[in-house]
């Protein structure tokens, strides 16, 4: 239709013509309330950054003659990392004669492997680096995966905290024999 007749019919329903496709020929255009349309994709545009996930490698450092409880401790944080679904790099610093037994470092990275293998897996196998030796461990589930969990546990504490409060007031109230 003619230019003059889609600007008044855009008038007319008090609505915007918008040009949706410039290089075809003749040009598409579409009648359109245009602030909306640049509000909603705005709109979408923020909630996919929203569930948009970060992929972040945390780094763990361990010494190849470490304490059980040290080595719990630093087990614990894996476990943490791989359960947000994020991948950890963990590094075995060799210091002096250390250096001269790779195979102890080895077993160690072997270990917290096996120990998280339910959550996590391994990504890059053990290999030497210098003084360090680093494997890398990549986890099961997906970041969004895991901060939409976050989000259910989280949203399931409050209603149970919400909950407890009420019943915790049911509670005081005197019972009628």
């Amino acid at each position: 239709m003619p230019l003059a007749k889609a600007l008044e019919l855009a008038q007319e329903y008090d609505l915007d013509l918008v040009e949706v496709a410039a290089t075809a020929r003749p040009p598409v255009c579409k009648l359109m309330d245009y602030g909306k349309f640049k509000y909603e994709s705005a709109m979408k545009a923020r909630e996919a950054r929203k569930n948009q996930a970060h992929t972040v490698i945390k780094e763990m450092k361990l010494r190849p003659k470490i304490d059980p409880h040290d080595y719990d401790t630093k087990k614990g944080h894996v476990v943490r990392f791989l359960k947000q679904g994020d991948k950890v790099k963990i590094t075995i610093m060799f210091r002096g004669r250390e250096q001269s037994r790779p195979e102890l470092g080895y077993r160690l990275l072997q270990r917290l492997a096996e120990d998280v293998q339910d959550l996590g897996f391994v990504e890059s196998n053990p290999k030497q680096d210098g003084r360090n030796m680093i494997m890398v461990l990549g986890p099961h589930k997906k970041k969004t995966e895991a901060m939409a969990e976050a989000r259910e546990a989280q949203a399931a504490r409050k209603a149970e905290r919400q909950g407890g409060t009420a019943a915790e007031e049911h509670a005081e109230e005197p019972a009628e024999a």
